[in-house]
């Protein structure tokens, strides 16, 4: 007997609808799965196998095969486990299901227990998008499940569960109450949220805490250096020795930037799904912040692998990308940031298909001046020529992008231990949100980091004798085209801070002094 269901698969970040028919027919006992099937759903049979006996069912001895339509599609993952054992289930004939197209998403443990998969989301919008009224997911996803309000979602424990659920056409019990969170307020009743992080498994994680702004002493100019950054969304270059308080002030950014809008949150679930950063339980307000180690392969950073799953630079679409201890990244990996830098997005094309990912993150980078890290400070004792081949690591095409460069000098320990406290992140962050609406109302959807030609332009409002004084530093600082853009961009950030209509001459020739450091004239500093 043959029975046809429906399941979804993930394609980048986008779920794409298939159709699993599986041919219960005489004949030696067999299991074959055609259809362009990653290993994970070759393995599937034996997964199926063990669910199908463990949940109280006969596994048929005959000849099992099933086709995953469209045929040329390539599936991955194992979202369509629960879809393949409820058709041999129909196509041995050990149930009858109730009228009404249902798909079913969910990967089976050997226990018959439903357990979640990366995705859930897009592949319920695109359920959605072609009409089907109805899904059976896991019990532990049905949270991130409620996100999508054009399918009525049906969380089940295990494949006995689901296939009383398509029996009675009801659910078996009734799930937990949702609350769908849109105001950035953790869920309490969710599996995850910012109280923490939950793991494929459902177990929560407890959540990093964030630091406050105020624990970061004595660096007036890096912390004027961050606020200016993460108000225009500019890229951040911290450089400084060992202690000086780099990481630190790097981890006090996401209690500084606002909550995101309803479209960015919306984008921001949809990736956290696709990258199986554990069921969702809410729409994901607080922008996020990746933090990937140096040791990092271009596949991790940049995207792609056997899925074409996105990297770290879409994970932090909407949010900032922190690499710490730059000049230790491979520089095939920091050459590949140039592009989605000025783009927004980077596309991974292989022989048989190309997937675009969003890339819109923010870069802030922290490094040490020398391989010593003692550079500035009168202690260092690398050779001239070594400093200067560490700072050359990171090329002059992918310097340019950057537009804030913070020197860090070491803390004196009289500021460590004195009493009062610098201005809080609840303060700075007031700043900075402040700042980000008066860009938004200039120029809807677009920071003054992602600003260029003409539109820098007409938002600076430059009188003539801004004007000269922008071409009078650029010349000294012998900055390309897009350095002048990027010149222009931080000193309109700085001005917005300010709460001034137009970019006055203080305001470029600070925005100046930020790119001073990454000037070629400068670049000794270490040396």
């Amino acid at each position: 007997m043959l029975a046809t269901l429906l399941s979804a698969t993930l394609i980048g970040l986008e779920g794409r609808p298939i159709r699993v028919e599986v041919d219960v027919a005489p004949g030696l006992p067999g299991f074959t799965i055609v259809g362009l099937a990653d290993a994970a759903i070759r393995e599937a049979r034996e997964r199926v196998r063990g669910a199908i006996r463990n949940a109280g069912f006969t596994y048929p001895p005959r000849r099992i095969t099933v086709n995953l339509a469209p045929a040329d599609l390539p599936k991955t993952g194992a979202s369509m486990d629960l879809a393949i054992a409820i058709g041999i289930l129909l196509g041995s004939e050990q149930f009858r299901p109730a009228a009404g197209r249902t798909a079913l998403i969910g990967e089976l443990g050997l226990g018959g227990e439903l357990r979640p998969v990366a995705g859930l989301l897009p592949m319920l919008a695109s359920l959605a998008e072609h009409g089907v009224p109805r899904a059976i997911v896991p019990l532990v996803a049905r949270a991130e499940a409620s996100l999508v309000p054009g399918v009525a979602s049906t969380p089940c424990a295990d494949l006995a569960e689901a296939v009383d659920g398509l029996r009675r056409r009801q659910r078996a019990r009734q799930p937990l109450p949702v609350r769908v969170a849109l105001d950035g307020e953790p869920d309490p009743g969710g599996p995850a949220g910012d109280a923490g992080l939950t793991d494929r498994s459902g177990q929560r994680q407890p959540a990093a805490a964030v630091p406050d702004l105020a624990e970061v002493r004595g660096q007036v100019l890096a912390r004027r250096a961050l606020e200016v950054a993460l108000a225009g969304g500019h890229g951040l270059l911290l450089i400084g020795p060992p202690g000086a308080g780099k990481t630190l002030l790097a981890r006090t950014i996401p209690g500084l930037l606002p909550p995101l809008d309803d479209a960015a949150a919306l984008a921001a679930t949809v990736i956290a799904s696709a990258a199986g950063e554990g069921p969702v339980g809410e729409l994901v307000r607080r922008p996020p912040m990746r933090a990937p180690h140096h040791t990092s392969s271009y596949a991790a950073i940049v995207g792609g692998g056997p899925r074409l799953a996105p990297g770290e630079v879409t994970r932090a679409n909407d949010g900032v990308l922190f690499l710490d201890e730059l000049p230790e990244f491979d520089r095939d990996v920091l050459e590949a940031l140039r592009q989605p830098l000025e783009d927004g997005h980077v596309t991974i094309a292989r022989a048989t298909r190309a997937v675009t990912f969003p890339a819109r993150f923010q870069l802030v980078a922290a490094m040490n001046p020398c391989p010593c890290g003692l550079a500035g400070t009168g202690s260092c004792r690398c050779p001239a020529s070594v400093a200067e081949r560490y700072l050359r690591r990171i090329s002059g095409p992918l310097r340019d992008r950057v537009d804030i460069w913070a020197w860090m000098p070491r803390v004196p320990a009289q500021a460590i231990v004195a009493t009062s406290d610098p201005e809080s992140s609840a303060v700075v962050g007031g700043h900075i949100a402040a700042a980000r609406a008066v860009q938004a109302a200039r120029t809807p959807g677009l920071l003054n980091g992602r600003l260029g030609g003409r539109r820098i332009r007409d938002a600076c409002e430059l009188t003539p004798a801004v004007r000269s004084r922008t071409v009078a530093l650029a010349e000294a600082e012998e900055l390309s085209g897009r350095g002048t853009d990027r010149l222009l961009r931080v000193a309109r950030t700085i001005a917005d801070l300010e709460g001034a209509a137009r970019v006055a001459v203080e305001h470029v020739e600070e925005a100046a002094r930020w790119r001073a450091p990454g000037s070629r004239a400068r670049l000794a500093l270490a040396s």
